[in-house]
């Protein structure tokens, strides 16, 4: 796969400044300053080809000298957090032989570890089989047609439409394209919308799949972090301002992996910013439902000025919130580009399965009976995994989610490539939080860890990590770390 090139792009001294905690009293100061810098650029605050302050400027935002920033940048380039362009300043960057490299890892079916790899919740059976007992009838029906529905069934984009307008944002049949999943709908939107070398602007950490579709259209993502407090919202106006990028990509809503809630001030002042920049938000709120702590957030583009979202497309699924297996995701956006996408959808695909339709239309019926319940699971099983890791391995910390399916842990160290192999032979899949990362070696210190099983499980799966994490033998960083197909 060809690496996707990143526009590069300065940080302000002041800005590097209010990022680093207070070095009053450390010595040598330059190496305690190298050390910050580089567990920033770690941790994805500070994104790869982004050029530091000049040392003058820096060192005069921090009050320090200027041979002291000097031996910081010296340490940053020995070290390979930074290199040096003659002309150009000093870059970020990461050592040599940080990049997890390796074939991928694919998972069988037959292997009997327990699964923290995939954020993706079962279905109870009886639901299932309560929702095929209603569709067959109407399937029955379907028979005496083609069977082909480009733009989804369309009682089930009618209940879709009735739903977005019941949570707050009014909507048309016609908005709505049913899709064979989120990610069925992120790709034809990627398809429609760009063209190879367009720019795409995405948190850090993202969704691996997503980011994954965007690398394989060749498009070059410009990434904004997203921290433990939340997201950096004047870096992702200027973004906007002044890179342009032809669609953004955001999670706003207990966002994968971190569990974050975007506040509705950001959210506004973020399509403000989509639209002075003309670019497309694309928003993923296939988690919105999952609010465990929270009301349920309104949709993103309910926040629009009137007449102001006509450039935002709103993605759907069923997969969290219900089950993976049944393959239904939607998408939102006005009907002209609805009309657009279901022309380009028959070109691969003539249409979904009318029975995954149908039994999606019957759960989104039951929706007030059965969401309440499968929130109530979700607690039940946080608290386990919560009150696990407390006791097996106290030294890892995490900030509770208000929503969504999982925790996104700190390790306090960067072994979380080397842990996931060791706990793959003590029977737990694990994945380390750079299959996250826009850039390969970030969030090494980071797991995260779905409370998507049932407790019992997940209290054994923290027991076998613990395990693996006190076994005797130390854990470097993995070089060699093999990526998997993919995660949830």
């Amino acid at each position: 796969m060809d690496r996707i090139d990143r526009p590069g792009r300065t940080l302000g001294s002041r800005q590097l400044a209010a990022m680093l905690p207070d070095s009053a009293g450390a010595r040598p100061a330059y190496r305690h300053l190298a050390q910050a810098i580089s567990t920033l650029i770690l941790d994805g605050r500070i994104a790869l080809h982004t050029r530091l302050p000049a040392e003058r400027e820096l060192a005069a935002a921090l009050n320090t000298s200027r041979p002291t920033i000097t031996a910081t940048y010296d340490v940053l380039r020995q070290s390979g957090y930074a290199r040096s362009r003659q002309g150009s300043g000093t870059w970020t960057a990461l050592p040599e032989g940080s990049v997890p490299t390796g074939v991928a890892r694919v998972l069988e079916s037959r292997d009997t570890a327990i699964d923290l790899a995939r954020a993706a919740p079962g279905l109870p059976g009886q639901i299932l089989v309560e929702a095929l007992h209603k569709a067959a009838p109407r399937l029955a029906e379907h028979t005496y047609t083609p069977g082909y529905y480009p733009f989804g069934l369309p009682e089930l984009r009618a209940a879709i439409a009735e739903r977005f307008t019941r949570r707050g944002l009014a909507t048309l049949p016609e908005q709505i394209l049913v899709t064979s999943g989120a990610q069925h709908a992120l790709t034809l939107v990627i398809g429609l919308l760009s063209t190879p070398g367009d720019r795409v602007m995405v948190e850090n950490p993202s969704y691996p799949n997503a980011l994954e579709a965007m690398r394989r259209a060749r498009l070059r993502t410009v990434s904004v972090p997203v921290t433990h407090t939340g997201w950096e919202i004047e870096i992702i106006e200027s973004t906007l301002r002044e890179v342009v990028p032809q669609l953004a990509y955001l999670i706003p809503d207990f966002h994968n992996p971190t569990g974050l809630l975007m506040p509705d001030q950001e959210r506004v002042r973020i399509l403000r910013a989509a639209q002075r920049a003309g670019s497309w938000l694309v928003i993923d709120e296939t988690l919105a439902d999952l609010a465990l702590d929270v009301p349920a957030p309104p949709p993103f583009a309910s926040h629009a000025v009137p007449g102001g979202s006509g450039q935002i497309i709103t993605i759907g699924s069923m997969s969290k919130t219900y089950w993976g297996g049944l393959r239904i995701g939607w998408l939102r956006a006005p009907s002209r580009l609805v009309n657009e996408l279901a022309n380009q959808r028959i070109a691969t695909d003539l249409g979904g399965s009318v029975l995954d339709q149908l039994l999606a239309l019957d759960l989104l019926v039951r929706e007030a009976e059965l969401v309440p319940l499968r929130l109530e699971h979700m607690r039940e099983q946080r608290t386990a995994l919560t009150a696990a890791l407390a006791e097996h391995i106290p030294q890892w910390t995490w900030e509770l989610p208000p929503g969504g399916l999982s925790l996104w842990v700190d390790l306090g160290e960067p072994i979380a490539s080397a842990l996931a192999e060791r706990a793959l032979h003590y029977g737990v899949r694990i994945e380390g939080g750079a299959y996250f990362a826009t850039d390969p070696g970030l969030f090494e210190q980071r797991l995260r860890l779905p409370y998507t099983a049932p407790p019992d499980t997940l209290r054994e799966a923290v027991h076998r990590m613990a395990t693996a994490l006190a076994d005797g033998l130390p854990l470097p960083f993995a070089n060699q770390h093999q990526q998997p197909h993919w995660v949830a």
